[in-house]
């Protein structure tokens, strides 16, 4: 999970001098050096969240990122992406994009012999979700942001309390659910394709972040989450127990809603992994259900 910090200004803790008269120098000397306050870590900067980091004057800081100079300001190379089929430009630090295994091993394999000109083309990807991905890389979240209300002790996110939706009073107030991806011609959740895009560019975090987000949501159409749940189960290895689990329980949940809807019919008709592993599911929970009965009142015969 990730929590999103404002950096603050801190006051030192002064440590003043006795007033004493030493009348050896030595002493004195020795007295003034324990007074002195020296910094132990590194200070957090306002212009970069996550990669700016700044270490104090005169400190070495090992946990500064890579290709940082000694102010926290990203100096590595950058490279340059064209996205989507309209080829929109993005533009990242290449240590930023070594979080990610796949972009790693782009730029190693790619650009070995040419360092002056870094560009990687990715015709298939959605500039929105992109921008997204790019977001987290930098900040550690990505619009709009996951808050922990302290109060409820539940996580929420921002523009729900900012700018509440009164048609939908849950998930993402007046920010849109959704976003229309070309390569299906259709609207799916973006939080759904986010953690497809992050499965592809091995982002694990980015992973629980938009699994978490999208759990937050509420008062989505049918239709778009058995688009969104195919869209999910196209993207994802079969090795995965996330998002695609996710949607088995939801289904599984909402079940009086689904059975009832001519969508979800046309969808079981046609078939898919999906409606086989729904299966499944349905199956074990029926099992854990008997069981639950059987242990209050064992069978007799």
């Amino acid at each position: 999970m990730f929590r999103s910090f404002r950096s603050q200004d801190r006051v030192e803790k002064v440590v003043k001098l006795k007033k004493a008269s030493y009348r050896d120098p030595a002493k004195l000397a020795k007295v003034q050096q324990s007074s002195e306050i020296r910094p132990s870590g590194p200070a957090q900067s306002n212009s970069s969240p996550v990669v700016g980091r700044s270490p104090h004057v005169g400190s070495v800081d090992s946990r500064s990122p890579r290709g940082a100079d000694r102010d926290g300001n990203l100096i590595s190379p950058i490279v340059t992406f064209t996205v989507g089929r309209e080829g929109r430009l993005f533009a990242a630090h290449e240590d930023v994009l070594a979080a990610s295994p796949f972009f790693a091993k782009v730029c190693r394999s790619q650009y070995r012999d040419n360092v002056s000109s870094k560009r990687i083309d990715l015709p298939d990807e959605e500039p929105e979700i992109f921008s997204c991905v790019l977001e987290y890389l930098y900040k550690g979240d990505y619009y709009p942001r996951l808050l922990h209300n302290k109060r409820r002790d539940s996580w929420e996110l921002e523009d729900v309390v900012r700018s509440p939706n009164p048609k939908n009073t849950g998930g993402r107030g007046s920010v849109e659910a959704t976003s229309y991806i070309s390569s299906v011609g259709e609207h799916l959740l973006k939080d759904t394709v986010i953690y497809c895009a992050a499965e592809k560019y091995g982002l694990d975090e980015l992973k629980r972040l938009a699994l978490r987000k999208q759990g937050l949501q509420s008062g989505i159409e049918v239709a778009t989450i058995l688009r969104s749940a195919r869209y999910a189960y196209d993207n994802t290895p079969d090795s995965d127990s996330r998002l695609r689990a996710h949607y088995l329980a939801l289904i599984i949940r909402c079940r009086k809603i689904f059975k009832r809807s001519g969508t979800m019919q046309m969808e079981m008709e046609g078939g898919g992994k999906l409606f086989f592993d729904l299966f499944v599911a349905l199956c074990n929970h029926v099992d854990d259900i008997v069981d639950i009965g059987n242990a209050r009142s064992p069978p007799t015969i």
